[in-house]
């Protein structure tokens, strides 16, 4: 697990329990600071529970962490016996602390929203899968990975039959939700090493490493059928067109591949919907 894929799961904790987990680190630090007396400095484990707070709460509540953590600082360096030549000398360094944690508290707040823009450029804000530039830019590394090691792959277009039907019936509400529980539904019923993207508005494509025609013909229907069950148990009418194209030796560009498995789409389209058709690439009966 990637590191920001495991602050993702941290954060489904939820904000209550980071605020118990920051609110008891931060009392168990003030308290080890005090035991252990002035001599030993802990300023670097005050910014645990700050970062806490600013990451997984939010940045508001993190500069209030921070106030309370320079205060927890003085009282302890007074009720430790910390003397200086003069009073202002406590304020000075009271204000010095705050600074430093407010510090921190702003670069997590950048380094956040950085974190946030760069996974919206990478994910559809609707289904929160991959968008189309990502999905060539990790469909080119499959293609560039296939050519070395003389493995297929296959990459399936699916277009959602009747969407229009459904957001002039039921509203856009419905129709993202729909959009929502297709895309959970493959991720659902695919490998983990399977691509999944939202490409156009009720299209998708798939991408299947490692996968010839006999693995093709067994998984996508398999995964319609899924996708079909989830439609009709909410009684809506939805069907899914797909076209499939294994590619045995893959062309350099997988808008060559996406091109194919699209025209495979739409001849299931012209010939009545709901169905799949298949292409082998490199044509072996040319």
């Amino acid at each position: 697990m990637s590191m920001m894929n495991m602050i993702t799961a941290l954060e489904k904790a939820g904000k209550a329990f980071w605020v118990t987990i920051g609110l008891i680190l931060l009392g168990l630090v003030a308290l080890l600071d005090y035991l252990t007396g002035y001599e030993l400095s802990f300023s670097l484990f005050y910014l645990i529970p700050i970062a806490l707070f600013s990451w997984f709460v939010n940045r508001r509540l993190g500069v209030v962490i921070s106030f309370i953590s320079a205060v927890l600082w003085l009282l302890v360096d007074i009720l430790a016996g910390v003397r200086y030549s003069h009073p202002s000398i406590y304020l000075w360094n009271t204000l010095i602390r705050l600074s430093f944690f407010n510090l921190t508290v702003l670069l997590i707040g950048l380094g956040k929203a950085l974190e946030r823009e760069r996974t919206f450029a990478r994910t559809d804000y609707i289904t929160g899968i991959s968008n189309t530039r990502f999905f060539h830019i990790l469909g080119q590394r499959e293609i560039d990975r296939a050519i070395r090691s003389k493995v297929p792959l296959t990459v399936a277009f699916v277009d959602v039959d009747n969407f229009k039907t459904i957001n002039d019936q039921f509203g856009h509400a419905i129709g993202d939700k729909i959009l929502g529980i297709i895309a959970s539904t493959m991720q659902r019923h695919l490998r983990k090493t399977d691509i999944v993207a939202r490409v156009g508005g009720d299209e998708f494509a798939i991408l299947l490493p490692e996968a010839g025609e006999e693995a093709a013909r067994f998984v996508i229907p398999k995964m319609q059928r899924k996708l079909l069950d989830e439609m009709w148990l909410n009684n809506w009418p939805v069907t899914f067109s797909i076209g499939t194209v294994t590619c045995n030796q893959p062309p350099n560009s997988m808008d060559d591949i996406l091109n194919i498995a699209d025209q495979l789409m739409y001849s299931v389209k012209n010939s009545g919907k709901n169905d799949i058709h298949y292409a082998i690439y490199p044509n072996p009966n040319p």
